[in-house]
């Protein structure tokens, strides 16, 4: 059995942290010698982020499993290295959908079916998955305290804390301390009143967690002790970091993972072993040069969009004691004005993932500009099929090739299909069919599949492994038949699915790094073990700026 369960939850504003604390602290429990899992309940009604634009959520975060999650679980996965599960998030959605299902089929023997107890009941099934796995399991609650749809889960976490024996669970609650720059002073009634909603439905919590510009003053520290019914020592401060892999060495000195286990009457608690988090802090703090990546896409006002991927960039720095200054181009400024002035001057290029034809045809500009002058270019699922569609233009001669993606959304023949719609695929001993009237949710080729790596190719180099396992999430494939002709210009296909079918990998015989690959390679990266793809596309950069 667990020893126990930390549910986190947020008051005041949204987006003040409550991922990145939930990660930090279960990094933490890891360096005292714990074992955890991270879990997220989302109140929001889709069934998974997966249909959501980038725009309203964000990235979409892949498990092995094939589960398409918030992007919360890739900071569980970076902090602590513990592979995420289609278990380890759910929506109101998901759980909704689940009642009704049952509802239908008549589990319920014509009952009522209500919130509490059907719902409730579905959530606190959900959150026990598991539970004797680890020795902390630490669930994060989205949204903030007081919204109307997190209601039953705040109730489904009453009850499950009351089902288990005293001291197997505790609340920790993150909060802002505004500060008012008039009067010079911390305010700590937005706190009060979140903790006063927390505890009118039956939660009190057991840790504070308080974001705040800078340190909190002592009497500030005890007022919210007194008036929030918790120790002094349980009030953490959380203040503004300048990289985010600070989080576990500074809530350490804060004390937050010693409240924790206070908490739950754990004396005396093992000591920690912070030499991973050390070694991380140092590199950043202490780059021994700087390169400058830009990231050539369409969600680039909201960085959020290309979390993962601008992360496994600092890995990949981390790796090769470099800064990766990234700057965000936006593909659509290609469709109108020539590349070649936007694109000097940085040392290497990545084309993220994305959906639709907006801004690709940039794309396609930005791939040929590091393709002809010699610049390292990381193509990355439609960043990777980009890349095949400008070779197969500009050097096979397929002066009309395309994505049947763009036929589709334009509903006209105009280009001759480079990719195609998968409309089927082998996953381990069944094949997947799907049909391009499909739904949108759920019907992707996703989570982690197998590919073979031709040997004596940049990328076996590389991987250091004849075959890897990354995760994917696309409904779009290269097609194999130009696979000859693309090879003839110099295109090799380095990374095949098993069965031969699907190019997972394409580089450029004679450049110095130029890599497409299909799947998304910035899902597995962590700060302690940067994923290999990326280290080596920042090395070859860090080479690169060196000519510059």
């Amino acid at each position: 059995m667990w020893h126990d369960l930390v549910f986190i939850t947020g008051g005041v504003v949204s987006s003040l942290g409550k991922g990145l604390a939930s990660a930090a602290l279960g990094a933490l429990l890891q360096a005292r010698g714990y074992s955890v899992r991270l879990r997220k309940l989302d109140p929001y009604l889709n069934v998974d982020p997966g249909t959501m634009s980038p725009f309203e959520h964000g990235e979409v975060f892949v498990t092995d499993d094939g589960a398409e999650t918030d992007l919360d679980l890739g900071h569980y996965e970076r902090f602590t290295g513990v592979a995420a599960r289609n278990t380890d998030s759910v929506s109101s959605g998901r759980i909704y959908s689940t009642v009704l299902e049952k509802e239908r089929r008549g589990d319920y023997l014509g009952k009522t079916i209500q919130v509490i107890p059907h719902v409730t009941n579905e959530i606190k099934d959900f959150i026990s998955i598991g539970e004797d796995e680890v020795d902390f399991m630490l669930c994060e609650i989205g949204g903030t305290v007081g919204d109307i749809e997190g209601l039953p889960f705040f109730e489904a976490i009453r009850q499950f804390s009351q089902d288990k024996p005293r001291g197997q669970c505790i609340f920790m609650h993150l909060t802002l301390l505004p500060y008012i720059a008039a009067s010079g002073e911390l305010k700590t009634k937005p706190t009060q009143h979140s903790v006063k909603e927390l505890r009118s439905i039956g939660l009190a919590p057991d840790v504070l967690v308080c974001r705040s510009e800078g340190p909190i003053p002592e009497k500030e520290r005890e007022k919210l002790a007194l008036f929030c019914n918790v120790r002094p020592d349980s009030v953490i401060a959380a203040q503004d970091l300048k990289s985010i892999y600070e989080a576990p060495l500074t809530y350490h000195s804060e004390g937050l993972d010693q409240a924790v286990l206070d908490a739950f009457g754990i004396a005396p608690a093992p000591r920690p072993n912070l030499e991973r988090w050390e070694d991380v802090y140092d590199r950043i703090e202490h780059p021994e040069g700087e390169v400058n990546v830009a990231i050539v896409g369409k969600y680039t006002q909201l960085e959020d969009a290309y979390k993962s991927i601008a992360e496994a960039l600092t890995h990949g720095g981390m790796a090769n004691r470099v800064k990766v200054k990234i700057e965000w181009v936006d593909a659509e400024l290609f469709d109108r004005e020539d590349a070649a002035p936007h694109l000097e001057g940085f040392h290497a290029i990545v084309v993220p993932g994305g959906f639709g034809e907006r801004g690709t045809e940039g794309k396609i500009k930005a791939a040929q500009f590091a393709r002809e002058h010699n610049i390292p270019y990381l193509g990355i699922c439609l960043g990777m099929q980009m890349a095949v569609i400008e070779a197969a233009r500009n050097l096979a001669g397929l002066k009309d090739a395309g994505s049947e993606e763009f036929d589709h959304e334009a509903g006209k023949k105009r280009f001759t299909p480079i990719v195609y719609h998968l409309k089927e695929w082998v996953q381990g001993n069944n094949t997947i069919k799907r049909t391009s009237d499909d739904d949108k949710g759920g019907t992707m080729r996703l989570g982690a599949y197998t590919a073979a790596l031709t040997e004596g190719s940049k990328v076996a180099g590389i991987y250091g492994t004849p075959t890897i396992e990354e995760r994917h999430r696309h409904r779009y494939e290269v097609d194999i038949k130009y696979r000859e002709k693309l090879e003839d210009c110099g295109l090799l296909f380095s990374g095949m699915s098993p069965d031969g079918r699907l190019p997972e990998i394409v580089e450029i015989k004679d450049h110095p790094w130029f890599i497409g690959v299909q799947f998304h390679p910035e899902l597995k990266s962590k700060p302690f073990a940067p994923h290999p793809l990326f280290a080596d596309f920042v090395r070859a950069a860090k080479e690169n700026s060196r000519l510059v």
